[in-house]
C-alpha cells in the first residue's frame, strides 16, 4: 500500500495557497518593481523622463501609433503617473510640441522688439535657422509629421504656432487685418520647410540659408506690411 495509506504524513505542497479568504494579505515575496505612484517615482525627474520617451516615441511612430501604455512601459512608470502629470495623450503631445518647438518661439523672442521695416527679413532668417540646426530640426520634423496625418496633432500644433509665434508677429503690426497677414507669411515659411526638409525637393533643398533669406524675405515682408515686391 502506499505510504499515505500506512499513516505516514504526506509530504507538504509547494504550489502556493489559493484558498486563502478575498482580501486577505499574501506572504511577502520578491518585489517585482516600485509600487506604481510611489513616492519614489514622483517628482521632476520622473515627469521629464516622461515627457522625452514621449517625444522618441512620438518621433518614431507617430501620434496615432504611439499610446500610452507604449509610453509608460518606455519611461518605466505606470500609466496612472503619465494621466497625472499630462492627463491625456493630447495633453502629453502638446507638452512634447511644446518643448520641441520652443527652439522657434525663444528664438523670435530673442529678436526684442520686431522693427515694422525689417520683420520679414528678421523673422525669416531667425524662423529658418532654427531648421537649419540638425539638433532642433529633427525633433521638429517628428512634430511636423505627425501634424500631416493626423487631425488631433495638426490641432495642437496649429494652437501652438498661433499662440507662441504668429500672436507675436500680430502684434508687431497695424490692427487691420493683422491675423491673415501673418498668416499668409507663415504659409509661405511652412511651404518652405515642408518642400526643403520634408520632401527634400531640389534645388531647394539644396539651396543655401542665405540666399533662401534673400529670396523669401521680401515676400514675408509683403505679406506682413503691404511692402511692394522687388521687381525686375
Amino acid at each position: 500500500m502506499s505510504g499515505a495509506e500506512d499513516g505516514a504524513t504526506p509530504a507538504a505542497s509547494t504550489a502556493p495557497d489559493d484558498s486563502a479568504a478575498p482580501g486577505a494579505p499574501r506572504a511577502a515575496g520578491r518585489r517585482r518593481g516600485r509600487p506604481a505612484g510611489s513616492g519614489a517615482e514622483r517628482g521632476p525627474a520622473t515627469r521629464e523622463r516622461i515627457l522625452e520617451t514621449a517625444r522618441a516615441l512620438f518621433a518614431e511612430r507617430g501620434y496615432e501609433k504611439t499610446s500610452v501604455r507604449a509610453i509608460a512601459r518606455g519611461a518605466e512608470v505606470d500609466q496612472a503617473l503619465v494621466h497625472h502629470y499630462f492627463g491625456t495623450k493630447e495633453g502629453l503631445f502638446s507638452a512634447a510640441v511644446a518643448v520641441t518647438a520652443g527652439p522657434v518661439a525663444e528664438r523670435i523672442a530673442a529678436l526684442g522688439p520686431l522693427d515694422p521695416g525689417r520683420i520679414g527679413e528678421e523673422f525669416t532668417r531667425a524662423f529658418l535657422r532654427v531648421w537649419e540646426d540638425p539638433a532642433t530640426r529633427t525633433p521638429l520634423l517628428a512634430v511636423v509629421r505627425s501634424a500631416l496625418t493626423h487631425e488631433t496633432a495638426a490641432r495642437i500644433f496649429r494652437e501652438f504656432i498661433a499662440g507662441q509665434l504668429l500672436s507675436r508677429l500680430a502684434g508687431a503690426l497695424p490692427a487691420e487685418d493683422a491675423e491673415l497677414r501673418t498668416e499668409l507669411a507663415a504659409a509661405q515659411l511652412v511651404g518652405t520647410v515642408l518642400l526643403r526638409y520634408v520632401l527634400r525637393i531640389p534645388p531647394l533643398a539644396t539651396t543655401d540659408p542665405d540666399t533662401l533669406v534673400r529670396q523669401l524675405a521680401p515676400v514675408v515682408q509683403h505679406h506682413l506690411t503691404g511692402a511692394p515686391l522687388p521687381t525686375g
